[in-house]
């Protein structure tokens, strides 16, 4: 076995968004303590974040026809027999992970997901469960793959690693849009709706931050536009996912939701406002930083999800009592 072999691992960690981002604290930490390259396999709507990543020597990028049943069987074949003899760090543990794992011709590792203690934080509300779950962020369960001794969740925070380039780009952006440094990015949308703070509640914090003179900036994507008085900084469907990077850079808070964005924030080094509903913080993906802040709501029903679709029959009650008064004022402490 030569050096490339024992020095290069093979992550697998397909989706989503926010849980690809986590990978990169972990392939920091273990490129300083071990000098590892990686390669990454992941879906190609999220592979972005890995770009320019001086650890990440190759991304392999799937699409939807490499994912199919047997296509996936075949393809699984052709990465095993590419990457013979380096060790495979299965980051997903699912079906396909596992598939690839059989034809693995190498010595293969895997993170534990805790999807049982999961299940019965959310059927039990255990403290000592929920306590558990909330001390193993799951940076600190990717690390478990390869760690006996599992570092903190600080050891562990993302890093997306921008070019000067896209960082030049993002203040021209600026710029153009009369828009200063220190501004509030807000993202006010969410793959499932029940995970969204209500609009009102948004545009009452626009006017609120309006009143302090407070610029803000809107970010994401979403086919429901963000009514806003101000368009020129409403960057809603207008920025690919490094643009939003870079200019996530550049704020003094992102305001969010539990999602994506939240970690790609968190990437870039800009402190989150996040609020969680029908999820939880013993789910494992929640912001770690120093300054990061969860707004959440103590209620019986929470978390009544893994992943937010929730159906909630309270109409989202628990987003509903984070009032645009409680984000103002971790805006203005801040």
């Amino acid at each position: 076995m030569n050096l490339y072999e024992t020095q290069h691992k093979i992550i697998f960690r397909l989706s989503a968004l926010g849980d690809l981002v986590l990978t990169t604290g972990v392939i920091e930490f273990w490129s300083k303590k071990y000098g590892w390259t990686f390669t990454v396999v992941t879906k190609q709507q999220y592979a972005a974040p890995l770009e320019n990543n001086p650890h990440v020597t190759e991304i392999i990028s799937l699409d939807k026809e490499d994912l199919g049943d047997l296509a996936w069987i075949v393809k699984a074949g052709e990465i095993a027999k590419r990457y013979a003899g380096c060790e495979l760090i299965d980051l997903h543990s699912t079906l396909r992970s596992r598939i690839l794992a059989m034809r693995w011709r190498g010595p293969v590792s895997r993170y534990k997901k805790f999807s049982i203690e999961r299940r019965l934080f959310k059927l039990t509300r255990s403290g000592s469960l929920e306590k558990k779950l909330e001390d193993t962020r799951v940076t600190v369960r990717y690390a478990s793959a390869t760690e006996k001794e599992l570092p903190d969740s600080k050891e562990l925070l993302p890093r997306i690693h921008l070019t000067d380039a896209e960082k030049s780009e993002a203040s021209s952006l600026m710029n153009d849009h009369n828009l200063n440094k220190n501004f509030i990015a807000l993202h006010p949308y969410a793959t499932h709706p029940d995970k969204s703070w209500p609009r009102d509640y948004w545009l009452d914090l626009i006017k609120k931050l309006d009143e302090q003179d407070i610029q803000w900036a809107v970010i994401g994507k979403d086919k429901f536009n963000l009514a806003v008085t101000k368009s020129e900084w409403n960057f809603t469907n207008k920025l690919s996912l490094r643009q939003t990077c870079a200019l996530l850079r550049e704020a003094k808070f992102l305001v969010t939701g539990d999602s994506g964005p939240m970690h790609l924030s968190s990437g870039v080094g800009t402190p989150v406002i996040a609020m969680f509903g029908p999820t939880s913080k013993a789910w494992g993906f929640y912001p770690a930083g120093e300054k990061d802040v969860i707004l959440e709501s103590d209620m019986d029903c929470r978390p009544c999800s893994l992943h937010g679709k929730s159906n909630c029959e309270k109409n989202q009650e628990c987003l509903k009592k984070v009032k645009t008064e409680d984000v103002m004022r971790e805006i203005l402490n801040g």
